[in-house]
């Protein structure tokens, strides 16, 4: 009786020197919660310091009519060590059709397409395609090109109009209009097509990319796409984990990036 006693008092002994040794842990590693804004500064980033020499963007958007007419613009920004500030240059991008007239017969789109308002504040890339019409095509498309290289190449000469802050370029003709503006750090591409046959929007701004195309009438042809051009330094010792930082990076292409 009194050795099972004896036992009983080790054990609670033991017991509250382990409670006494775990809470002062525990007070030491409390968890410490992470605000979701804090977290979603964090989603999508992969960094390399010192790494990247070069980096570059290519927009383009366009939308073709059942006539055959085109309107849209194409949009370039490169940077690198050299450059004092980013800027994007863009070039119009209009053709005339050899179709009828789209203002004849059903020429007028009269499909509706409705809500979506919560696609201008998405985080991340974004593509979404709205059709209220028949025999039309839309293509939304991202892809994001990284190589290798000791030094970055001499900077060709950009084509096209250089955009200034708050600036807006645009163009017209049978197709509709095109307007190419500076937005949140970034450039937004919108075309708005003529005849009620739809609209397109393509951004690249505050840490996110938009293709945002609705279309409204019939047989028309809408192409967004944007390319991200990244050149590494290959002079690093550390070759190893740069192959593995670019295997991580080419598995983006399995989901479409």
């Amino acid at each position: 009786m009194l050795r099972e006693q004896q036992m009983k008092t080790s054990y609670w002994v033991v017991a509250t020197c382990l409670a006494a040794t775990t809470s002062g842990f525990a007070d030491e590693f409390r968890p410490i919660e992470i605000k979701d804004q804090e977290l979603a500064e964090l989603r999508g980033r992969y960094v390399m310091p010192g790494r990247i020499i070069s980096f570059g963007v290519v927009m383009s958007s366009t939308w073709r009519n059942a006539s055959g007419d085109l309107i849209g613009a194409s949009t370039s920004m490169r940077l690198q060590a050299a450059t004092v500030k980013p800027e994007f240059y863009v070039s119009t991008i209009k053709h005339s059709g050899k179709g009828s007239s789209p203002n004849s017969g059903t020429g007028s789109g009269t499909g509706n397409v409705t809500g979506g308002a919560g696609l201008s504040t998405s985080q991340g890339i974004t593509q979404v395609t709205r059709a209220a019409g028949d025999d039309n095509s839309s293509n939304n498309k991202v892809t994001i090109n990284v190589k290798e290289a000791s030094t970055a190449t001499a900077p060709v000469r950009s084509r096209g109009e250089a955009l200034a802050a708050g600036q807006t370029i645009t163009g017209s003709n049978a197709a509709g209009s095109v307007a190419v503006s500076e937005t949140g750090g970034g450039v937004q591409v919108a075309i708005t097509a003529s005849n009620n046959q739809g609209s397109s929007l393509q951004q690249v701004a505050q840490g996110g990319l938009l293709q945002n195309t609705r279309l409204l009438g019939n047989s028309n042809v809408v192409n967004n796409v944007t390319r991200l051009n990244v050149v590494l330094d290959n002079k690093s010792p550390s070759a190893g984990a740069l192959g593995y930082n670019l295997n991580q990076l080419a598995a983006l292409r399995t989901l479409g990036y």
